[in-house]
């Protein structure tokens, strides 16, 4: 399983600010973390990438 952390999701995102990626990751409709750990929240790449492709088609250019 491919997972990702908030920093990948910044980059993944174009390099958006912690403050920004975490308003994000909490929005209704962003995927459901599969894991909370001490490091924070996880979440599957595939889940994060398809979710990138709905709401922001120009990153995934």
């Amino acid at each position: 399983m491919d997972l990702v952390g908030l920093a990948e999701i910044r980059a993944m995102l174009g390099g958006i600010s912690r403050q920004r990626a975490n308003i994000i990751a909490n929005k209704k409709g962003f995927p459901d973390p599969v894991a909370q750990l001490v490091m924070g929240k996880v979440w599957r790449r595939r889940d994060v990438e398809k979710w990138i492709a709905a709401n922001r088609p120009d990153l995934g250019e």
